[in-house]
């Protein structure tokens, strides 16, 4: 592992319920940043508490990392994740024509979802977090059947089936790791600013029509950006709107 970031940790698990959960029992006895690949996940975790599934050769990992900045800056990190995706999957295939990043936190290939984030902090203490767990689920082998996810979501596909890149779990952590800490030390030294400029250039449907939706409510409108605080803005027919979280739909 000569490409190993130095002062990063690496942890491979045969089987865990889940590697988010695994890095929230580990966090107090972390002396720095530490990466979790669970090789089997048996309760793997999405968004708002879905169901993650995760066959057998997909990857499952989560970075633990006791962050410095405010909470909102804290959050800022699921974008900084995804960029290191995104380069992960050009070291794995060679190639980035078909690879987007898609708000809040996805990656997509040939307009398929391949991989997402789950960001999750701990013990806020005088307006400090005292961990994050960056949890990131990839299709590298198998994708889950159309059945398996929402209506209307993003259809699932696999690094294999689209790409014929065979990457097992740790190669592809050995990639994402190297990845993920030269973002890091960008978004730590200069701001969000270059992460934000970034992440845009390489955005799903920017300047396209795409639906955000909340429990609540559901906003239509061009995306027009992301602004300083990572919120998605769309331009509607009533005007501009701001929305901080949402599940977005093509």
């Amino acid at each position: 592992m000569t490409d190993w970031p130095q002062g990063y940790g690496r942890r491979v698990l045969a089987e865990v319920d889940s590697t988010n959960a695994e890095a929230a029992r580990l966090a107090p006895e972390l002396a720095g940043p530490e990466w979790i690949l669970g090789l089997r996940q048996t309760a793997g975790r999405g968004r708002r508490g879905r169901a993650w599934n995760d066959p057998q050769g997909n990857f499952a990992a989560t970075l633990v990392m006791r962050p410095a900045e405010t909470p909102d800056q804290v959050a800022l990190r699921s974008f900084v994740a995804s960029l290191a995706l995104f380069d992960a999957f050009v070291g794995a295939t060679g190639r980035s024509e078909g690879l987007t990043l898609k708000w809040p936190n996805d990656v997509l290939l040939n307009g398929g979802k391949i991989a997402g984030i789950l960001l999750e902090s701990a013990g806020f203490s005088g307006g400090a977090v005292s961990h994050i767990a960056i949890g990131i689920g990839v299709n590298l082998r198998e994708a889950p059947q159309a059945a398996q996810v929402e209506t209307q979501a993003t259809r699932p596909v696999s690094l294999l089936s689209e790409t014929g890149a065979n990457v097992d779990p740790e190669s592809f952590l050995d990639l994402l790791a190297a990845a993920y800490a030269r973002w890091e030390h960008q978004f730590v030294t200069y701001g969000f600013e270059p992460i934000r400029t970034a992440w845009l250039a390489r955005a799903a449907r920017l300047g396209e029509v795409i639906t955000a939706r909340t429990t609540r409510d559901e906003t239509t409108g061009t995306f027009e950006t992301v602004d300083t605080a990572g919120n998605l803005v769309l331009n509607t027919a009533k005007g501009r709107v701001t929305i901080p979280a949402a599940d977005i739909f093509f």
